[in-house]
């Protein structure tokens, strides 16, 4: 997933930590250097043994570095990124998927006010439903974004959200998921999965590789953002500025509207 912005509730983290930060770095050369001092950040943010644990041993993400410097995807027309983002099957599957699991996106609807076609949207975009959630380990991905200069402010929360999530035992250090360090169905940004997580499943654990969970963190994510229930969401429309919170590409947002719309049409 690639989400818009820093959460409200860690934001208050990102200036102290920013700000406290070793010098970021634009090759792999100073990353085990900066490792240490973030260390000592990230324990005063909280992060016990097993998530500094899990920092000492990330590596250098050769591979996410090189897939943020080339996010051409977005820069297409609208019509040219649904097609290569497969619009079509994605509204096809979620149509066959809601009714597979009538009263479970009704449930979800019902409790957090989102349709059940933008959430089967979301998931369709970000992991063809499940299909693949990603081949990097999420720790390693999101502590090099933090280290790395571009983006260092933005994925220091996230970095240490993930570090917690160590801690909770709701990821390990081998967890994959995208390049970014999204995790699980809907591509959740580890600092957003410590807020927005919702244990749906009732088994005392926040898991974004569970359907259940996944869908309704992600739900209770656009509610707790101001999705309005009942209100529209395309562009113009109340709730289509809550869905620029989940993607800051105006192409992105504009897909999830126009294939939430099909799914539930």
């Amino acid at each position: 997933m690639r989400s818009l912005t820093c959460l409200a509730l860690i934001l208050s983290l990102a200036a102290p930590l920013a700000a406290q930060a070793a010098s970021c770095g634009n090759t792999s050369a100073g990353f085990e250097a900066w490792k240490q001092d973030f260390d000592k950040q990230a324990r005063k943010a909280g992060v016990k043994n097993k998530g500094r644990q899990a920092l000492a041993g990330a590596q250098y993400a050769n591979r996410t570095i090189a897939a943020d410097r080339n996010q051409k995807s977005f820069k297409y027309t609208l019509d040219k990124f649904m097609r290569i983002r497969g619009a079509d099957t994605i509204v096809t599957q979620g149509r066959k998927r809601k009714a597979r699991n009538a009263n479970f996106y009704a449930a979800l609807e019902r409790q957090y006010g989102v349709p059940s076609g933008v959430l089967l949207a979301i998931h369709g975009m970000e992991t063809g439903f499940g299909n693949f959630m990603g081949d990097s380990q999420v720790v390693s991905a999101i502590v090099t974004l933090a280290y790395d200069c571009r983006r260092s402010e933005f994925f220091i929360p996230h970095a240490i959200g993930a570090l917690k999530l160590v801690d909770q035992g709701a990821i390990t250090p081998a967890t994959l998921g995208a390049k970014h360090g999204e995790l699980g169905h809907t591509q959740f940004l580890p600092g957003n999965a410590m807020i927005y997580g919702v244990d749906a499943t009732g088994d005392g654990r926040v898991d974004f590789y569970n359907l259940t969970d996944a869908l309704a963190s992600t739900a209770n994510f656009l509610r707790q953002k101001g999705w309005k229930p009942g209100k529209g969401y395309q562009p113009g429309e109340p709730n289509f500025t809550v869905i620029k919170q989940w993607n800051a590409a105006t192409v992105y947002q504009q897909s999830i509207a126009i294939m939430g719309a099909r799914i539930d049409g």
